[in-house]
C-alpha cells in the first residue's frame, strides 16, 4: 500500500508544542517528543492542535506491537496451514448463508464494480469472519506506537495521519476503534490510507463507515478489487510444481512472464 509522505517531520520533531495533559504526564519522554512531532505534522495537513489533542487524549505506547513486525503469519506459516486456518466448513457454510441474506446488496455491488458476489463475501469471511473478528487492539494506540518506534516508522506515520483525517471528517469515531496490531480494521480490514482512497458510501448516509455499515464495507471491498485490476471469470491462481533446482529469485509477484514461458521451465 502506498506510504503517505510525512511533510516537515524532521522540523516537527525538533519543536516542542504544547502537549495534551495525558502526554505531558507520560513517563516516556521520547514518546512525548514523538507525539509532539506528530501533532505538528498533523497541523500541516489540516488537523489543528486542539483537535489532535482531543483525538489522542490519554494515549500511551504499547511496546507489545513492536515484536509483531517480523512475525506476520502469512510470511511465517506454510501456505496450506495458513489457508486451513482461514477456511473451514463452518466458514464456508456461513458465507453461503450471508451470500443469500445480502443478495440484493451484493448484486448491486457486482453490477457496479464487476466483482462477483461470492468473491466479495469470501474476502469478508477471510478478513474478519464476516464481521465477528475486527481485532482487539486499540487502533490509535497501535499506530502511534509504530509511528514512534520500530523499523517502519515513516509508513505507520502515514497510516496514522490517514486515520486522523478519517476521524476528523466524521467517517469514524475514535472512541472504541479497534483493529489489528498493524492498523488494519473494519469488516474487510482496510489500512487507513486504503480506506481513504478506496472506501465508498454504500448505504447513502453520507459517511464511509467500514466498521458499522455492511453495505459500505462490501461495496468498498468490490471497489478495492476493481481498482486492483480484478477480472471476473479468471482464476486467482494455479497450484504448480517447480522443477528441481528452480532459481528462487525468479519467484514473487514482480516476476511476470507468459504462461508458456513458465511451462517451458
Amino acid at each position: 500500500m502506498p506510504v503517505l509522505t510525512t511533510l516537515g517531520l524532521a522540523a516537527a520533531l525538533a519543536s516542542t508544542p504544547a502537549l495534551p495533559a495525558a502526554s505531558a504526564a507520560s513517563t516516556d519522554p521520547a514518546f512525548s517528543r514523538c507525539l509532539a512531532g506528530l501533532q505538528a505534522t498533523a497541523a500541516t495537513q489540516g488537523i489543528g492542535a486542539d483537535r489532535f489533542n482531543e483525538i489522542t487524549a490519554g494515549l500511551t505506547p504499547d511496546p507489545s506491537v513492536l515484536g509483531l513486525l517480523d512475525a506476520q503469519p502469512e510470511f511465517t506459516t506454510p501456505i496450506w496451514d495458513y489457508l486451513a486456518a482461514l477456511v473451514d466448513r463452518q466458514r464456508v457454510a456461513d458465507g453461503r448463508a450471508l451470500l443469500q441474506q445480502h443478495r440484493d446488496l451484493l448484486d448491486r455491488a457486482s453490477a457496479q464494480y464487476g466483482v462477483d458476489p461470492a468473491t466479495i463475501v469470501a474476502v469478508w469471511g477471510v478478513e474478519s469472519d464476516y464481521g465477528r473478528v475486527f481485532g482487539k487492539r486499540p487502533l490509535l494506540q497501535s499506530l502511534v506506537t509504530l509511528s514512534c518506534a520500530g523499523r517502519r516508522q515513516p509508513f505507520f506515520r502515514g497510516e496514522l495521519l490517514a486515520l486522523l483525517k478519517l476521524i476528523d471528517r466524521g467517517d469514524l469515531q475514535a472512541q472504541g476503534l479497534t483493529g489489528s496490531w498493524a492498523g488494519a480494521f473494519g469488516h474487510t480490514q482496510f489500512m487507513p490510507s486504503t480506506y481513504a482512497r478506496i472506501a465508498v458510501d454504500g448505504d447513502g448516509d453520507g459517511r464511509r463507515d467500514l466498521v458499522g455499515s455492511i453495505p459500505d464495507a462490501l461495496a468498498s471491498t468490490a471497489n478495492y478489487l476493481k481498482r486492483a485490476g480484478w477480472r471476473s471469470g479468471e482464476p486467482w491462481g494455479m497450484e504448480v510444481h517447480v522443477p528441481a533446482g528452480f532459481n528462487a529469485s525468479q519467484a514473487g509477484r514482480t516476476q511476470r512472464r507468459a504462461l508458456a514461458d513458465w511451462r517451458a521451465q
